[in-house]
Order: C-alpha cells, then structure tokens, then sequence
C-alpha cells in the first residue's frame, strides 16, 4: 500500500455500519485483531502495516464501555505503529449528555472522553448530531461535525405544506430550527421539565400543532419515555399525522414496544447504533449513514472541504 494511501480499520461498536462506509469508499475494512484475556482485558493488534499512512478507525461510543476503551486502544496502537494520521470516526458519540457540571459533585463526562480520545492519539475526530454542539470545543483537535438533516431530508418533502417541526425540549431548538428551515415550514417546542434521568414530564406546547402534520427531530433516543410523552401531548392539542427523526437509536428498555403502542406513525433513524440484534417494529425505519461518513471520510484524505455536509443553521 502506498504511503499516499488511507485505511480504515473498526471497532466491535457497529461492524455492519463500518463494513458499508468501506464499501461505499470501495475499500476493505483493514486486517485487526481484537481479542480478549479471560478477565475482559481488551488487546489489540494491527495485523497490517501502516506506518506512514492515514488511518480511519470507525467506533461508535455506545454502552458497554468495552467500546470506549477498545477504540482508545486502537487509536494508541495506531499511534505506536506510526501512522501518519489518525481519525476517530465516531458515528455516535456516547457520554455526550453530561456535558456540563448542571449540579454539585458531578462529572463532565463529555470532556472527560474528550480529554481520553486526544491522549490516546487521535489527530482528528469526526462525528454526526452531537447531544450538545458546543462539545467541539473540548477537543483541541481538528473536529468535523455532520448533521442527521441531510439523510431525513428526503423522507418529509411531500408533507412540506401541512407540516411543523417540534422540538422535544428547548435544547433542540438549533437543531429543529434547521430542519424547520430545510423544508420551510414552522416550528414548535415542547416545555418540559426532568425529575429525574430518562424521566420527563412535558409542561406545555410553545406553538400550534392543531391539524397539522407533526415533525419531532432528536438527536437520541434511549427510553423513548420523553418521545411517547411528546407523542401524547401532541395528539392531545390536535396534532394530524406524527413523524419522527431521530439520529441515534439507543432502544433501552421498553423503548420499542413504547413507540409501537404509540400514535406515532413512523419514526426513521440512522445506523449509528448497530440494531442487528433487535426486533425492530414496523414503524421504525433505518436509513444509513455510511454515504455520509464515506464521503466525509473521502473528502478529509483529499483535504477537501466538508462544509457542504453541514446541513445546519448555525444562526
């Protein structure tokens, strides 16, 4: 392989998303072993050369913490191994939601995983829909930052005249403002308030949804207790057809039996969360974000700009 060449390696994290962004690129995944000792110690082991060549390792942050450290581990060993650059592609970036200290004696685990990523030797860091923007600012490396819009735009273009986008709290206001704005209708929020993790109540609807056909844009869902309340709360003020896109499909608990038994009529998500091993219901859609990621893995070897990916009002 020549020195001006790229290689992508991945993780356990999500194998089915990162053998499709290697294949959009018309790349194979490269040769690495991940092997455990029998306590759970992860071990890594390139089993290519790569000294002097640019390395893409695909891990998404997702529970259990096993992911979290063997990407730490592939990035050190990349570094060891003398790659010339290395790139954290991290499809969902776990640990994002405690990215300030909101309360005494907590911890900001954003920075924490931040501060972890950047020893261990990545050079560089791409992600899709941060749980909060201003993460970027944690790293002190090069961050690129894609956005779920461009992949959901296509599925909501025929209810552009009779549709609101809602956002579920007032810190996906950004975020909903963009998509409001890609298909140019209007925008609502929803007031809530958290007792209590993964546990919300909603207070009242910032805007009118009566008749309309309804949008709800997030960038995770884990429970799905906060969505079925929107969901409830919505129906409830006289809201018309309910849709939902939602970026990281986390599906903890009961959360898929909580949308099928919802009046939600589809909710579609991306492939940043590896869902091979779940009975997915029939209002669930998955569409994949390997073209994203390949193209913006493509475009960052060739040093070429990737801000036409960032489908967002930054205003």
């Amino acid at each position: 392989m020549a020195a001006n060449d790229y290689i992508i390696f991945s993780g356990g994290s999500n194998l089915p998303l990162a053998n499709k962004i290697a294949s959009r690129i018309g790349k194979h995944l490269g040769a690495i072993d991940l092997k455990r000792f029998s306590d759970g110690e992860i071990w890594v082991k390139y089993k290519e050369n790569i000294r002097g060549l640019e390395v893409f390792i695909i891990q998404s942050t997702c529970p259990p913490a096993d992911n979290i450290m063997e990407l730490l581990i592939m990035l050190d060993a990349a570094k060891r191994a003398s790659a010339k650059r290395i790139t954290a592609v991290i499809p969902y970036f776990g640990y994002a939601r405690q990215d300030r200290k909101d309360q005494p004696r907590v911890s900001i685990t954003a920075k924490l995983l931040a501060n972890l990523i950047t020893v261990a030797g990545a050079d560089r860091v791409m992600t899709m829909d941060l749980h909060a923007a201003q993460i970027q600012g944690f790293f002190d490396i090069p961050f690129d930052h894609l956005y779920g819009s461009s992949i959901f735009r296509g599925q909501f273009d025929h209810l552009k005249e009779n549709l609101v986008i809602v956002s579920p709290d007032v810190g996906g206001i950004k975020i909903a403002r963009a998509y409001a704005k890609l298909l140019d209708c209007g925008l609502v929020v929803i007031d809530k308030r958290r007792p209590k993790q993964n546990q919300a109540e909603v207070m009242h609807i910032i805007g009118d949804v009566e008749g309309k056909d309804v949008l709800i844009v997030d960038d995770l869902i884990d429970t799905a207790g906060t969505f079925v309340s929107a969901i409830a709360a919505l129906k409830k003020n006289g809201a018309r057809d309910i849709y939902g896109a939602v970026t990281h499909p986390l599906f903890s608990g009961e959360a898929i039996k909580r949308i099928e038994d919802s009046d939600i009529k589809k909710i579609f998500v991306t492939d940043t969360i590896d869902l091979s091993n779940k009975q997915l219901g029939r209002k669930i859609k998955v569409i994949s974000a390997a073209d994203l990621f390949a193209e913006a893995i493509r475009r960052t070897f060739n040093n070429e700009s990737i801000s036409s990916l960032f489908n967002i009002d930054k205003g």
